[in-house]
């Protein structure tokens, strides 16, 4: 056990790399389509933009806060939770008995959208507290 106790100061990098990345690309994927999801998901393409910059931003600061300081933890996570709430009760809600996606349900059920919003919560909650000895 003495061996993982090493290390647990940095492990809260597999929760950051973890959200970051996912949010970080989904963000980034939205830009060049505003247009088309605006459409699709009948929502106006501001409101998408907005969506694709909370992504971006959040992602941004749930990683950067693991070197500097705590309130971008929280922030970051604060701004993806409404991303997420969105996610599940506007596209996935139809599928909360399904958790993969199936044929009725294209867009999957919300096991990974649950799982992303558990994980910014406890981002919100903890803070900087899980590295310790990291600046806060």
């Amino acid at each position: 056990m003495k061996f993982f106790e090493r290390f647990s100061p940095l492990a809260h990098w597999f929760l950051r790399l973890a959200v970051g990345s996912v949010f970080l690309y989904h963000g980034l994927d939205k830009l060049p389509k505003i247009a088309q999801l605006a459409e699709m998901m009948q929502m106006p393409g501001p409101m998408i933009f907005m969506l694709a910059m909370m992504e971006i931003v959040g992602a941004c600061l749930i990683l950067l806060g693991g070197f500097m300081k705590d309130w971008m933890t929280r922030i970051g996570a604060l701004m993806l939770i409404p991303v997420m709430l969105g996610a599940i009760f506007i596209v996935h809600w139809p599928a909360w008995n399904t958790l993969a996606h199936t044929e009725s349900h294209p867009m999957g059920g919300m096991e990974f959208q649950v799982t992303l919003l558990m994980i910014n919560l406890f981002l919100l909650i903890m803070g900087n507290s899980l590295n310790k000895g990291m600046s806060s």
